[in-house]
């Protein structure tokens, strides 16, 4: 019989893959041929155990149930061999037959995923109707897919695409080969530039599968060429040419050539290629997957770095991957192989490494996802020992490429293998082999599933005997007879993920509850350890970590794997009829997976408790230890989804007690590592679900797991070298907590989740206020708890907590003195907050505050913020104090501002003056401290300005005091004509000048002697000449005469051109003062003639000078 070979590509109208295998006819002879039909019959004509329009339903033909099964399972030339001559009616049915008869394959290589799921997916509303798939499935409904013909295994067809707006109607071509029910290649005229099918060939295959009965069926071309005889072979070939002259013309000529040439190559082969005649015994049997557009596609979105969407298209190809495994399709590995190829050869990876630069967050995540398909890949339960291999030594070449990115980031991974649990302090870190992503895929290769009791556990294999020993640490079965599987939690979780994602959800099922058994099962014993060696322990105060590598933010993600599956399970979510019918087969045989009553969600549930609640080392690395919260925020997130029903309560309550009773093997027992990973962000949602049900267990769980002891700086007392970190239980690790601000903040938000509930309950306020000031310590997360017990307690329906208020205020005291010391830029919020939560609480707080100031504030801080706060009349008024109160609130601010004005005269004087106004004896202690302080610490400014405010409040002698003080620190230079001083010196003059003449002419020599700036002096000058006696006059005349004359040799020193218009002016006020003396006239003539002498170089400016004085 005639099979596939490599076939001529021009005779064909559309380009299709390469043929197979070369078609002969042993024994041929023209005559043996004779009676059977040339033509072809409607694919679902006579024998069809399918289509037609009859309304009865006949029982299916032994023929079609035997080539459907041929079909699927065999190559046609393996029938071919087998049999030496098939009757025409079978091997139509076998043609028939081996088209694919699901769409759900034809829309998995149409769309990014099957059905509607891909908008859910990729998180945004993705026009559903833009799809492949979708936009195929319009094509056919609308009749645009015509002239379909199938010729053997081999369906070609047309199909228009309507005219839009902007693009004209387009008809498209398209050829589909196929073989044992899958689609072998295609090609469309559209020439589509994707991973997936387009909407053309998906319109063709659609209407292949919906209408079988519309589709003219001939058998592969080889077979009617077989029925023809040399005349009718002639005729063929010369209308073939003719029709298509101008394509095949050349190809037909080197043809003949060949054909008419004894030795040609051609004549070498028996029998010739048939693009129709279906697969050879060597064919792959896969679905056409185009490996160049995969590769381009990955290639381009790597090459986006992240814009445009490229990570979730990633993502996308991930869920492919998957999708394609759970069909139990091999492309999932070769796509998959595609895809780590192209990021093996991202060329930022070796820029990162030398640069020493981390990547991107999102892409370490794409990198962690193509571990863990690795990991289940080889993990297939039914793959060939050929094919592991092939995989494992891929996986080792990529494993040892330097670039290779490590498991946990940059650093280097200290947690044991899959198979076995790592002792203690075994190697030294700096021994331990670098962990790269692959590394757990590899050493899964070593797995096998051969276990007879893990066959027992996935098969529903029962045991007719077994044998319980509840002391024996492995048993395989528990006391209720329940099979248990021991094997390291993570590698029996990435088992039940393998089968999972290999489309075996029974499987998954019956050995996620053996895993969850077990858990449970171990978790009981090693309470009952820990109870029995409890007083010892708690003696000693030290504790041990179980787990180095905790199940939360472990790599392989056990615990998100065991509640997935129980979750699916339990919802129902699985996505075939015979998937459900699987669920509802397990429901009955599971049907109590724990104890009586017990639903698959409640073992979910259960399960992500105790994962969430172990305690484990944090790990090494910014990206391991910001993995563990994505992780544990997560798997708390889809806790929440969850309603609570009695049933689950129980369980929370069980696993809380056991929790906090549950030792070194519990993140919230009595004694916990020093690296442990905190528990704050699960105890918030256990205090949220147990509150309504058993406050005092909430509380109990909370309060315990407050704690942040990596902050703690007690060491064990044996210690030394390292007196504030404790020892680790790994060797040379010294704690690096690269999550610890976000781990603090929840430590934050669940002391404040426990002051919103406790509001109301002084006793459960206080033991949550000493709880927050043993175990936080960071001002600012103290101060975000003050100012949110402050709110609640405030509230605008509901009376003032006093209680609570009165929790804020102790916290903000906290606060106040945590910051005292240190550098805050949120300081003066922090005050004034403080200020406004002691007025709420009362005016003995109020006073209290003021009397411990010293321990709180700063000197200026009391003064200017507090003391002022507390003696303005809001507070007068918000408070309803009567005179009484008021003048003891007074009186203790005047006390503070005396202290205060004491402690920092320079910064507190003036508030002290203004504060102590109203009582004689504190106002005229206050101006004493001034006058103490201003001959040493006080500066001209804070002087002046007390000066002035003096005046201002009526006593112009003590300010006059106050100027003189201040003149006598001040030294403005001659080149200082701006300096803000100048209107104090100008102020103190004038007011030296309303005082009288005495005042005026004591403060003339201070002036002269503290300023030397002409300008300045001859304003001084011009305002005080009519009064001034002459003595005093003639020597503040003198100084400004002299101030001139220093500054113009200053100024001349370096002066430009361009100054020089400006220096005239300012000669021109320099006469002006010499004009004020008796012989200003000659004293001015002989200054410039000095000047013209003394800088005669400068000709320019000299000359300017002789122009306007001669």
């Amino acid at each position: 019989s005639f099979a596939c070979g490599r076939r001529f590509q021009a005779l064909m109208p559309l380009p299709v893959p390469p043929a197979k295998r070369l078609c002969c006819r042993p024994g041929y002879s023209t005559t043996c041929r004779q009676g059977q039909r040339a033509g072809g019959t409607v694919c679902g004509g006579s024998g069809s155990g399918q289509g037609g329009s009859s309304k009865t339903q006949s029982p299916e033909s032994l023929l079609d149930i035997a080539a459907r099964k041929v079909a699927e399972k065999w190559p046609f030339q393996r029938v071919e061999e087998r049999f030496e001559r098939i009757p025409e009616p079978v091997q139509r049915r076998i043609v028939y037959w081996s088209f694919p008869r699901s769409e759900r394959e034809i829309c998995m290589y149409s769309s990014f995923n099957t059905g509607g799921e891909e908008s859910a997916t990729s998180g945004e509303n993705v026009d559903e109707t833009r799809l492949p798939f979708r936009r195929g499935i319009a094509l056919l409904e609308s009749g645009c897919v015509d002239n379909v013909l199938q010729v053997g295994f081999h369906l070609s067809g047309t199909v228009t695409e309507p005219a839009t707006t902007s693009e004209p109607e387009m008809v498209c071509s398209v050829a589909i080969s196929f073989d044992r029910c899958k689609i072998t290649s295609v090609t469309c005229g559209c020439g589509n530039k994707d991973i997936f099918y387009c909407a053309h060939v998906v319109a063709l295959s659609l209407y292949r599968v919906r209408r079988p009965e519309q589709v003219k069926l001939h058998l592969p071309i080889s077979e009617t060429l077989f029925q023809m005889n040399r005349d009718q072979l002639q005729k063929f070939v010369q209308y073939l040419i003719t029709v298509h002259h101008t394509e095949v013309l050349p190809t037909a000529q080197k043809l003949a050539d060949e054909i008419l040439s004894q030795n040609s190559e051609i004549n070498q082969v028996h029998g010739a290629p048939d693009p129709t005649a279906g697969a050879s015994v060597d064919d792959e049997n896969c679905w056409h997957l185009d490996e160049e557009q995969v590769q381009e596609q990955v290639k381009l979105f790597l090459s986006q770095g992240g814009y445009h969407g490229s990570g979730k298209q990633l993502n996308l190809l991930f869920s492919k991957v998957r999708e394609m495994l759970k069909m139990r399709d091999s492309n999932g590995a070769r796509m998959l192989t595609l895809i780590t190829e192209q990021f093996m050869a991202d060329p930022r990876l070796a820029l990162w490494r030398q640069q020493g630069t981390t990547m991107t967050d999102k892409y370490r995540q794409l990198w962690d996802e193509l571990g863990a398909l690795w990991m289940c890949i080889v993990l297939n339960p039914h793959c060939k020992p050929e094919q592991k291999a092939a995989w494992l030594r891929q996986l080792k070449k990529w494993n040892s490429v330097d670039v290779c990115p490590l498991e946990d980031g940059n650093h280097g991974n200290e947690l044991p293998n899959l198979t076995n649990a790592l002792p203690q302090g075994a190697h030294d870190s700096g021994t331990r082999p670098h962990r790269t992503v692959f590394t757990r895929a590899i050493e899964a290769c070593d797995l096998h599933w051969q276990d007879s009791h893990l066959q027992h556990i996935i098969n529903d294999d029962l045991y007719t005997n077994y044998c319980y020993h509840d002391n024996t640490e492995n048993s395989l079965f528990d006391s209720r007879g329940w099979l248990l599987w021991h094997e390291h939690v993570p590698t029996a979780c990435a088992r039940v993920d393998a089968l999972r994602s290999h489309g075996y959800p029974r499987e998954a099922l019956r050995l996620a509850i053996a895993i969850v058994n077990t858990l449970r099962r171990q978790q009981q014993k090693q309470l009952e350890l820990f109870r029995n060696h409890k007083k010892d322990l708690l003696h000693k105060g030290v504790t041990s970590i179980t787990n180095l590598e905790g199940w939360v933010g472990h790599p392989l993600d056990p615990i998100g794997t065991l509640f997935s599956t129980l979750m699916e399970t339990g919802r129902g979510d699985e996505d075939s009829s015979q998937d459900m019918n699987v669920m509802h087969e397990l429901s009955s045989t599971f049907a109590s997976p724990g104890y009586s009553g017990e639903s698959y969600l409640a073992l979910a549930v259960e399960t992500a408790l105790m994962g969430l609640g172990q305690q484990r080392i944090m790990p090494d690395g910014l990206y391991a230890q910001e993995k563990v919260c994505r992780n544990e925020e997560h798997l708390i997130a889809k806790l929440q989804e969850v309603d609570l029903d009695d049933t689950l309560v129980k369980i929370f309550r069980k696993q809380a007690v056991f929790l906090l009773e549950g030792g070194p093997y519990s993140g919230l027992g009595e004694l916990i590592y020093r690296e442990s990973v905190p528990m704050h962000t699960f105890a918030k949602y256990l205090f949220t679900c147990l509150l309504p049900h058993d406050a005092e267990l909430a509380y109990k769980i909370a309060l315990r797991a407050m704690r942040l002891p990596v902050l703690e700086s007690t060491a064990p007392s044996g210690d030394m070298s390292r007196p504030h970190h404790i020892v680790s239980v790994v060797p040379n690790r010294y704690p690096r907590w690269f999550t610890l601000s976000h781990i603090e903040s929840q430590q934050c938000e669940l002391a404040s989740t426990m002051l919103t509930a406790a509001k109301g309950d002084a006793r459960r306020l206080e033991t949550v206020l000493e709880s927050i000031q043993k175990n936080i310590h960071s001002s600012s997360h103290i101060f975000k708890l003050a100012q949110d017990a402050f709110k609640i307690a405030t509230l605008m329906d509901s009376l003032p907590d006093i209680t609570l208020l009165k929790v804020s205020l102790e916290l903000g005291l906290q606060v106040m003195r945590m910051t005292l010391s240190t550098l805050n830029w949120r300081r003066r919020e922090m005050v004034r907050w403080l200020v406004t939560c002691a007025t709420e609480v009362g005016v003995y707080a109020l006073d209290s505050i003021m009397q411990s100031w010293f321990t709180l504030f700063t000197p200026t801080e009391a003064t200017s913020i507090v003391a002022t706060t507390v003696m303005s009349n809001s507070t007068i008024v918000r408070l309803h104090l009567d005179c009484h109160q008021q003048e003891n609130l007074a009186s203790s601010a005047r006390t503070l501002a005396l202290q205060c004005a004491m402690k920092d005269p320079q910064n507190c004087a003036l508030s002290a003056l203004t504060l102590c106004e109203k009582d004689h004896i504190a106002f005229e202690t206050a101006y004493q401290i001034v006058l103490d302080a201003a001959t040493t610490g006080m500066s001209y400014t804070q002087l002046f300005t007390i000066a002035r405010y003096m005046e201002h409040r009526g006593y112009p002698m003590r300010a006059y005091k106050l100027a003189t003080l201040a003149m006598a620190h001040l030294n403005l230079s001659y080149n200082q004509d701006t300096h803000p001083a100048i209107n104090d010196v100008l102020w103190a003059c004038a007011l030296s000048h309303s005082l009288g003449k005495n005042e005026l002419a004591a403060i003339i020599p201070l002036v002269v002697k503290s300023v030397k700036c002409a300008t300045v002096l001859s304003d001084i000058l011009r305002r005080c000449t009519l009064t001034t006696p002459g003595m005093v006059a003639l020597q503040l005349l003198d100084a400004t005469i002299g101030a001139y004359i220093n500054t113009t040799h200053s100024r001349l020193t370096h002066i430009s051109p361009r100054h020089y218009s400006e220096f005239i002016e300012f000669l021109s006020k320099a006469r002006e003062t010499f004009l004020m003396a008796h012989d200003g006239h000659i004293q001015f003539t002989q200054f410039i003639d000095n000047l013209k002498q003394i800088y005669k170089g400068k000709k320019k400016l000299m000359m300017l000078v002789r122009e306007r004085f001669g």
